[in-house]
């Protein structure tokens, strides 16, 4: 069966957008230096992509406009706005997302990306539906801005998988117990 993956970066103070919902600050400490690609052995792992729609706009006008960057995987973009019209790989859907994943989880394929934002991740883990974090923590404090995770009600025990320290930022893997 799919894996359902968080895999996201955040403040050290657990923001994954600052105060002008902008992600520019998403960087190690020191600019000369190269990061680590870490991204890219992730995304050969998955073959389908869950967001909201402000994380889809996001990545549409500011992060990635006119290329769409996870060509190859299925996106499902959850909203209600009808008049967003699908494309060969994104899906827009008023599907409740942890209904989403339990039809997701139960075709063939890779794993399952849950790109953001912080209501879809909330909203998964008020169910329990993600497997894996993947949580990227980025040296800086914004103080502010759009939190990760919420009150969810109770806790969640993971076992931590993996971890790896570069340039500053510290990525850590942790799976479900």
């Amino acid at each position: 069966m799919k894996k359902v993956v968080l895999y996201i970066a955040m403040s050290l103070d657990g923001y994954i957008a600052d105060r002008q919902k902008t992600v520019n600050w998403i960087k190690g400490q020191d600019d000369s230096e190269e990061m680590r690609d870490t991204y890219s052995p992730f995304f050969d792992g998955i073959d389908t992509v869950v967001m909201g729609k402000r994380t889809y706009e996001q990545i549409t006008t500011e992060l990635s406009p006119g290329k769409w960057p996870y060509a190859g995987a299925t996106t499902y973009v959850l909203t209600h706005d009808a008049s967003m019209a699908d494309t060969k790989d994104i899906k827009f859907t008023h599907t409740d997302p942890c209904r989403l994943i339990d039809i997701l989880k139960k075709e063939t394929g890779k794993n399952i990306w849950i790109c953001g934002g912080a209501d879809v991740v909330n909203q998964l883990l008020k169910e329990d539906s993600i497997d894996m974090f993947h949580i990227s923590i980025i040296p800086t404090i914004l103080g502010g801005g759009i939190k990760l995770f919420e009150e969810i009600g109770g806790a969640i025990n993971l076992s931590l998988v993996d971890t790896l320290n570069y340039n500053g930022v510290v990525e850590v893997v942790y799976k479900r117990r």
